[in-house]
């Protein structure tokens, strides 16, 4: 939170008029590995073009400043502070997720075409013609008074009726998942994003795994099916080669590894250091 803090990040992250909000992921964390990454690897094939290692130097702050894209070239460029939008758009009205009968449903209207077929599956087909909606333009500088007649109409249905109306319609949308509706996704088990492993200290024996980098993987063998990674590779494809460690399992070794003796590993565990 600090380095979005300070990057940023909470700056643009909260409802309109509101409070910063930090989001509910460590994203800034997250991505700064991401970004890592990809860099260790762009040095690996610099290294077999020319032969020389290099320092990899990343930090939280860079890697937010970097991700602010758009909003960032906006106030270089146009000297336009960043405002906070919840999850409507700044510029394309309307863009948000309306409070159903249940849960969120999260939909746009890209185009003046889309708005008036959104119109139409809501059942307030005079708003596509009302002057003050007719086009993006009016519905940007008209967004407050839009938003409550849309946000009535979602309210008198659940999320799975609207995502009924508007299947095959071409609009973008989706309901807000909770956990429980992301890992029961057909798409999250047809691309194997969990994993079962055993793992003795578990209650249970074992526990399930999501997918991480393909470089926390290993190499699949003929018998093991994928998993869990974000990518997919056609040849190579990643799988988990071992459990999660156990508190302290590795100390020895590691310890030995650089360069404490026998005798010095064997007092620290005395004196419960390790």
């Amino acid at each position: 939170m600090i380095a979005g803090a300070e990057a940023g990040l909470l700056h643009l992250t909260g409802e309109r008029g509101g409070p910063p909000v930090r989001p509910g992921l460590g994203l800034t964390d997250m991505t700064t590995g991401l970004f890592t990454h990809g860099a260790i690897l762009a040095a690996l094939y610099a290294r077999e073009k020319t032969g020389r290692g290099q320092k990899v130097d990343a930090s939280l702050f860079e890697t937010q400043i970097a991700l602010l894209t758009n909003v960032a070239l906006a106030w270089l460029n146009l000297g336009q502070e960043a405002e906070r939008w919840g999850t409507q758009h700044p510029s394309v009205v309307p863009y948000d997720a309306f409070k159903t009968k249940d849960l969120y449903f999260v939909c746009g209207a890209t185009n003046d075409k889309q708005f008036a077929t959104l119109c139409q599956l809501l059942g307030v087909e005079s708003l596509a013609q009302d002057e003050r909606f007719k086009t993006n333009i009016d519905r940007v500088r008209n967004r407050d008074e839009l938003f409550p007649l849309l946000n009535g109409q979602f309210a008198t249905k659940s999320t799975d009726e609207w995502i009924e109306a508007f299947e095959g319609s071409g609009m973008p949308y989706a309901p807000i998942n909770t956990m429980e509706k992301v890992f029961s996704h057909p798409q999250t088990k047809a691309r194997n994003m969990v994993k079962n492993i055993d793992f003795s200290p578990a209650k249970s024996g074992n526990i399930n795994l999501l997918g991480a980098p393909p470089s926390s993987f290993g190499i699949m063998g003929e018998t093991d099916r994928y998993t869990g990674s974000a990518v997919k590779f056609s040849e190579t494809q990643p799988t988990i080669r071992r459990r999660p460690p156990l508190l302290g399992e590795h100390s020895e070794e590691i310890l030995k590894e650089i360069g404490l003796s026998d005798e010095e590993v064997r007092s620290l565990r005395e004196n419960g250091v390790i």
